[in-house]
């Protein structure tokens, strides 16, 4: 009587049940922590980053913001930081929110340059809520390769 499926919540005979329709919830009891408004900033700013021959461009979604919201910075000398806030909206008192899906607070993102990034001529521009960061490339050189003559 275990293979069948315990309608209307009665178990038969075993303790486990295969094809019952009561459903265990590993996580039932486990606390997980809640995302304030101020981390879900963080946590949605997405970046795409692509390298082109000539560069490495990066582009981030910052929808609602002005480029004096936002800092692009180099740190420890290979490190590109771009960070905000978007404030929250101010609440009128005879206001009544139905639903708040908008993130606001700080939000930063880092990335470690490869060796070959020239930070010293990084580029920032912000148009229509993208920022776009390029970061030109120094040229890879090859190596002198100097034949040799084989006697003998």
């Amino acid at each position: 009587m275990a293979m069948i499926p315990s309608f209307f919540g009665i178990r038969r005979g075993s303790v486990f049940d295969p094809i019952s329709l009561d459903v265990w919830d590993p996580f039932r009891n486990f606390q997980f922590p809640e995302l304030s408004r101020e981390n879900t900033a963080f946590v949605s700013t997405r970046v795409d980053w692509k390298e082109t021959p000539e560069a490495h461009v990066f582009k981030a979604d910052l929808p609602g913001l002005k480029k004096e919201e936002v800092k692009v910075e180099i740190e420890d000398d290979r490190v590109l930081q771009i960070r905000g806030e978007r404030n929250v909206e101010k609440e009128e008192k005879n206001d009544t929110w139905h639903r708040v899906e908008r993130s606001s607070g700080q939000f930063m993102r880092r990335f470690r340059l490869p060796e070959n990034a020239k930070v010293d001529e990084l580029k920032a521009s912000m148009e229509n809520g993208v920022l776009t960061v390029t970061v030109p490339k120094e040229e890879v050189k090859k190596p002198d390769v100097k034949s040799i003559k084989i006697s003998g």
